[in-house]
C-alpha cells in the first residue's frame, strides 16, 4: 500500500477531497520526520512508537579482503508496534 492508496481510502471514507487529505497526510509525515530528526520519540497509542536509536562506532571486517573497516557512529529510525496492534495482527 502506498501513500496515494492511503490518501484515496481516507478520502472515500470521510468524504473530504483527495487534495485535502493529501495535505494532511504529508504534513503529518513531515512532523514525524522533523521530530525524529531532532531525536524525539513519537508515541501513537494503539499503533506504536517511533524512536531514534544511536549506534556506536565500531570496527567491522570486509569478508572479501579480510581488512578491518571503521564503521562510524550513526542514528537509525526504529518503530515498535503497540501491544494492541500486535494482538490484532496475531
Amino acid at each position: 500500500m502506498t501513500k496515494a492508496d492511503i490518501v484515496e481510502l481516507i478520502a472515500e471514507k470521510t468524504g473530504f477531497t483527495i487534495k485535502d487529505i493529501k495535505i494532511v497526510v504529508e504534513n503529518f509525515l513531515d512532523e514525524v520526520k522533523g521530530a525524529l530528526a531532532e531525536g524525539q520519540h513519537i508515541e501513537i497509542r494503539g499503533f506504536g512508537t517511533f524512536k531514534v536509536k544511536n549506534h556506536k562506532a565500531r570496527k567491522a571486517r570486509n569478508p572479501r579482503t579480510n581488512q578491518e573497516v571503521h564503521v562510524p557512529a550513526r542514528k537509525k529510525a526504529f518503530f515498535k508496534v503497540s501491544k494492541e496492534l500486535n494482538k490484532m495482527l496475531n
